[in-house]
Order: C-alpha cells, then structure tokens, then sequence
C-alpha cells in the first residue's frame, strides 16, 4: 500500500511529523520526487503559478487529500476535476488570519493617512505635511466575513471605529454582532467609509464588485482587497479612481501580476502590494502546525480539518 506525502518543504525541518509515511520534498520543480500514482497525501506548493501546483495532479490515482497552504483553493479546482471520486481538498485556515489582518490594517492606515504621498515627498526631500483622514470614528464595511474577516475586525477594534458591518454568504450572528447576508450589501455599502474584501473567489463573488457596487459606495470611500483579483471589475474600479471619487489599497489585481504599463499603476488613489498577504514570518510557523496536524489526523485516520469538498459528491 502506497503511503508517500509530497511536501513543499523538507520533513527533517518540521517537528512532530508522524511516523508510518514516506515524504518526498517537492516545491514545484521540474523533476517529481516520486511517482504521483504513489502520493496519497499531496501539499500544494505555495505561492507558485496555479499550473505549477496542478501538473501532477492528473497522475494521482492514490491520492486521498490535497491540502493548499492557502486560504483560497480556487488555482487548484481544475486540477482537483482530474482526481477520483473521495478526495478531500483542504485549505489553509488558520494559517494567514494574523498575517492578512496585519496587511489588511496596514492599507487602511496607509491609505488614509496618506503614506504613499509621504515616502515620494521623502524621495524628492521634500516637507509635505497636511491635514488626513484617521480611521477613528470611521465606518468600516468588511465583505467576507470568514476566520481572516474576524481577524481584520480584531485588528480594527483597539483603533476606535464607529462601526464594523460585517457582510457573508449567509447571515448569522457572532458575539460580536450579526453577520448579514450578499444580499443586503446595497443597504450597507452607503453606510461604510471603508470596505474591506475578504471573499474567497467562487462563482457568486467573481465580479462582485462592480460598477453598480461601486456606485453605492459612499463619495471618499476607501475599498481595500485582499481577497483575490476577479473578485473587482477592474475597469468599474478604474473609472472610479480616475474619477477622483474613490480610493482604493489593493493587494490583489485582475490582471495578476499587474503589467507594466497597466493604467492601474499611476490611477490616482491607489496603494497597489504585490499579493503579500500571506508570506510573512507568521507563515511557517502555522503552515508546519497545520501540516502535523492533518497528518497526524491522516495516519490516525481521523476526519481532517478544513476540508473544502470531496471529490464526486
């Protein structure tokens, strides 16, 4: 019976892996460790293109779980329609809450306090000072409330805002307050002087945003994505921007990465991170604790932690 686990790093280097399965680093590169037919536990490299992580899929014929070190699965889903059916696909939870909250803050701030302006003065050496938005008493819309849209609101909370309206696929309440449904979004999206995405990209959030969604968006908003690109209609968000009635902090963009020349790199109002939401120091640590404890579920035979879907169900 096959027992190979196809890791993006190196056993020896991750304490408390458990006994009883052959590991095989691959990160990606041209050559496979093994045979795929013999993986029966593949970990998605992180951070690599989608095409890169999906190629051996196709020959996984033993393969039982796929597990991202991602939050979002989506640059796995058409590898994942080669595998047979009972494989379970896992994300990343847990993983990229503290790191994604910390860049999420980190927009917010800048982009209202006007950092980006500070640090082309200090270039130039130039002295500009001037009067900015804080985020203080300032209303905060947050679009995806899943683990990395609580983490945001954690970080939001010691910063004094009037208010968190937080938005997801479906409504609930928290200990916070109440979760409201996509569909009460035109209702809130006035309200809010700060919109925060945090939607994973599905079917129903791809072009969400929209030149009707943008439109209700209250005069000097600010909208900050770090979700994923498609989840905004670029051009919508462009004629905003360039419009001067928006602003906006992107982590994500559609097109990814964003090509020289794209109008998206000098529109006026805009922060542009390359997608670092996620590869921080706090990464590995997590991803290692996540991956000994899936593992360790595996070999234990226990139900796996995050699992997204199962294939042929």
């Amino acid at each position: 019976m096959t027992s190979d686990v196809w890791l993006p790093f190196h056993a020896d280097e991750i304490e408390g892996l458990p006994e009883g399965l052959d590991y095989r680093f691959w990160n990606g590169g041209q050559e496979f460790p093994a045979d795929p037919a013999d993986c029966v536990f593949y970990v998605v490299p992180y951070m690599k293109p989608p095409a890169v992580g999906r190629r051996p899929m196709a020959e996984m014929t033993s393969v039982r779980a796929v597990q991202t070190l991602s939050a979002g699965v989506d640059h796995v889903l058409e590898g994942v329609k080669s595998l047979r059916p009972g494989v379970q696909l896992c994300n990343a939870k847990g993983v990229h809450e503290a790191s994604t909250g910390e860049l999420a803050l980190t927009l917010i701030l800048a982009s209202l306090r006007g950092i980006p302006d500070f640090v082309r003065a200090q270039d130039k050496g130039e002295w500009r000072s001037g009067f900015r938005p804080a985020l203080a008493d300032k209303s905060v819309l947050i679009v995806g409330y899943g683990s990395i849209g609580s983490a945001i609101e954690d970080r939001l909370v010691p910063f004094e805002v009037a208010r968190v309206a937080r938005v997801a696929r479906s409504e609930r309440t928290t200990a916070r307050g109440p979760v409201h449904p996509l569909t009460e979004l035109p209702a809130l999206l006035p309200e809010a002087d700060v919109v925060v995405l945090s939607t994973p990209l599905t079917d129903s959030t791809r072009g969400l945003v929209d030149a009707e969604f943008l439109a209700r968006m209250k005069d000097g908003a600010l909208l900050v994505n770090v979700a994923r690109g498609p989840v905004v209609d670029t051009k919508a968000l462009l004629a905003e921007l360039e419009s001067g009635r928006l602003t906006a902090a992107l982590d994500v963009t559609d097109p990814e990465p964003l090509p020289l020349g794209h109008p998206l790199w000098q529109a006026p109002g805009v922060l542009v991170s390359p997608h670092v939401g996620g590869p921080t120091s706090a990464f590995l640590p997590r991803a290692e604790r996540l991956l000994v404890g899936q593992l360790t579920r595996f070999v234990n035979r226990e139900p796996l932690a995050n699992v997204v879907l199962t294939t042929g169900t």
